[in-house]
């Protein structure tokens, strides 16, 4: 009986293993992908304009989807773009589900302990929306119910800005939307440029607002596993020409002129 156990506990024991071994990542990504002949990239979708399902062609679009596909294409793979959130996708990453991370994701220096960044190619600072006329300043927020995603920085920033208000964590921005929508939350907060989005979107956007309240400074970069430098060379070196040829800017403008934002940075390397 003895025996039986010992060999029951062996053979649980190498099944662990194998699988562990079959969902391990892979040591050099790059020379991977290369080898499969696709990049799997975590992305949001549903949050214009980053990335959202198109609903004419069904389709994940956006401009961090510009930005893989670039990337691929350099590559000469294809793309498999795989829904995250901004719980996540960090998860996904480590676990090899996923290539790379784009996904309107902050660099810092937390983030950078467990995964490495690319160069930063997208800025931008966070906000909050509320209904207009209802916020003039941080002031008007102490106290209140404020929404925002799981997972994200936007959590950590705005209790540090407002200790005094209750932040609702939610699995992704439009369900917060919704919240404040039903006057379950006062405001939404998160980066700008995601804001703009959610807010264009909404059914009734005339009744809410954007003020020009910003807390934070938001730097966006490309996630990739821990010392998978292969992989963090040849994507910095991509976006560094995508910013010479012009090709990132013009990325911008197609996902960002319609809300007249400036683009006010340039993709800079070591940045």
């Amino acid at each position: 009986m003895k025996k039986l156990g010992t060999l029951f506990m062996m053979m649980v024991l190498a099944a662990i293993s194998a699988k562990a071994a079959l969902a391990a990542p892979p040591a050099d990504t790059l020379a991977a992908v290369k080898q499969k002949g696709v990049l799997v990239a975590g992305v949001k979708d549903s949050l214009p304009p980053f990335g959202y399902i198109d609903e004419k062609t069904r389709t994940i679009v956006g401009y961090d989807i510009d930005f893989v596909r670039a990337i691929a294409k350099k590559l000469g793979v294809k793309v498999e773009l795989k829904p995250v959130t901004s719980a996540s996708r960090m998860p996904q990453l480590q676990e090899g589900n996923i290539d790379i991370i784009a996904a309107t994701m902050t660099k810092n220096a937390e983030r950078a302990k467990v995964i490495d960044f690319s160069d930063t190619y997208f800025v931008t600072g966070q906000k909050f929306i509320t209904r207009k006329g209802a916020v003039h300043s941080l002031k008007d927020l102490e106290g209140k119910r404020i929404g925002t995603a799981k997972g994200s920085t936007s959590e950590q920033n705005v209790k540090k800005a407002i200790p005094s208000a209750t932040v609702l964590s939610f699995d992704d921005y439009p369900q917060a939307l919704l919240a404040l929508e039903q006057g379950k939350v006062q405001a939404v907060t998160t980066d700008e440029s995601i804001l703009i989005g959610i807010l264009d979107k909404a059914p009734d956007k005339s009744k809410f607002e954007i003020p020009s309240i910003r807390i934070s400074d938001e730097p966006y970069g490309l996630g990739m596993r821990k010392g998978d430098k292969n992989l963090v060379d040849f994507v910095n070196k991509t976006l560094l020409e995508m910013e010479k040829s012009g090709e990132a800017a013009r990325i911008f403008n197609k996902w960002f002129g319609k809300y007249h934002l400036q683009r006010t940075f340039k993709i800079t390397a070591g940045i």
